[in-house]
């Protein structure tokens, strides 16, 4: 099969299927091969590991996938695409085409399924859709899956939040979740040019490798996570007036006197914090027994 990476195959797949896109879906298929070997390099397959592919859609990244992998599973929620994958994969032996949702999957259950126990640790590689880029990559961060690494392309803005460091405007909520879990690695960059349709935004390709264990220790992941989404919900106020005013049954002078104890300045604000200060913080937050 020619490569389904290109504009002409692009428009003969379409044409023959009669497939027409859902912007609810976020659909936006990838036109150049370029693009899909930096993804497949990125994501450093060897011929015993397996992947799993959120969001197929025509195949233009699980066609390469599929030339490295013991096995792809291509987790698609389009029913209208599922024959369609199901077809131009018929005798590819290694591609388990599946219709499902990556906000529901039980993304081990499903490697266990279709590939055994022996497939785990698994790789997960997507073309994720903007409007749920960032409840998929949380949900399987924080699902206790058992994957290696995450390949993703995203929004550019979303991944450099992904990666970005403290003191940073791009520095939030999302770059210590995603820190905590992973260590982040911008791959590159890519134009909205290579897309059919095209989208409004540039992309970016991020790998995530799962760590071993968090980067930080913390006696309450909820309470760690909550201090956190408290920290950055009011960005422009100092620590002590965005914690005061989070909800927490603390009193001003008890949030001062936490923070005191964690040698923090109350006068910083949450995006200066680093994990290893977020941490401390939780921690003698998790002691007072408060949740």
């Amino acid at each position: 099969m020619d490569r389904i990476a290109t504009p002409s195959m692009t428009r003969e797949i379409i044409n023959k299927y009669g497939l027409r896109m859902h912007k609810t879906l976020g659909q936006n298929f990838l036109i150049e091969p370029k693009f899909i070997e930096k993804i497949m390099e990125a994501a450093e397959i060897k011929d015993n590991q397996v992947v799993v592919e959120i969001g197929p859609g025509i195949g233009a990244l699980t066609q390469g996938l599929a030339e490295k992998a013991a096995g792809v599973i291509a987790l698609e929620i389009d029913r209208g695409l599922i024959d369609v994958l199901q077809d131009i994969f018929r005798e590819k032996t290694n591609v388990h085409v599946v219709h499902g949702d990556a906000l529901k999957v039980d993304f081990d259950l499903l490697v266990q399924e279709q590939m055994g126990k022996r497939a785990i640790p698994y790789k997960v590689v997507a073309n994720l859709p903007y409007y749920i880029t960032t409840p998929i990559i949380m949900r399987l961060l924080e699902g206790g899956f058992h994957f290696s690494s995450l390949v993703l392309m995203v929004q550019k803005e979303v991944a450099r939040r992904m990666a970005a460091l403290p003191g940073t405007k791009d520095y939030g909520a999302l770059s210590i979740g995603v820190q905590y879990f992973c260590k982040p690695q911008l791959i590159t960059t890519v134009p909205p040019t290579v897309f059919y349709p095209k989208p409004e935004v540039e992309s970016t390709v991020i790998r995530l490798d799962k760590r071993e264990r968090p980067a930080v220790v913390v006696t309450n992941e909820k309470i760690f996570f909550a201090l956190v989404k408290a920290a950055f919900g009011q960005r422009r106020k100092t620590l002590l007036n965005a914690l005061s005013n989070s909800g927490y049954p603390l009193n001003k002078e008890e949030w001062q006197h936490l923070l005191e104890m964690s040698r923090l300045d109350p006068k910083r604000r949450g995006e200066t914090l680093s994990l290893e200060e977020f941490a401390v913080l939780a921690n003698h937050l998790s002691d007072k027994g408060t949740v």
